[in-house]
């Protein structure tokens, strides 16, 4: 892991230690969280691509959508989403087990 991944992951740490614990009820749409999903992404691929799949997570993240289980992708794509991509994954029913 290189040094700016660590200070990502230790910055998304001290935001969950910060800011979300004092909320009073857990309020993420998703599973995992999207700090979670950060630290997660960051692990797998990387600061700037783990970081560009964060981003787009946070953007995924809004009141109108449905949520539910969104893992971080097997293989590094921006477009996993998409039926048409050759990275796409379907979405899951039961989240993965934690490879760490």
């Amino acid at each position: 892991m290189s040094v700016t991944g660590n200070v990502m992951i230790r910055a998304v740490r001290w935001y969950q230690c910060v800011f979300s614990a004092h909320r009073c009820a857990p309020c993420c749409r998703y599973y995992p969280s999207c700090s979670n999903y950060a630290i997660q992404a960051i692990r797998r691929f990387g600061a700037c691509r783990g970081g560009l799949l964060s981003v787009l997570r946070l953007l995924r993240c809004r009141p109108w959508s449905n949520g539910g289980i969104d893992d971080v992708p097997q293989r590094f794509s921006v477009l996993y989403r998409f039926r048409w991509s050759k990275a796409h994954e379907e979405p899951r029913l039961k989240p993965l087990a934690d490879d760490e």
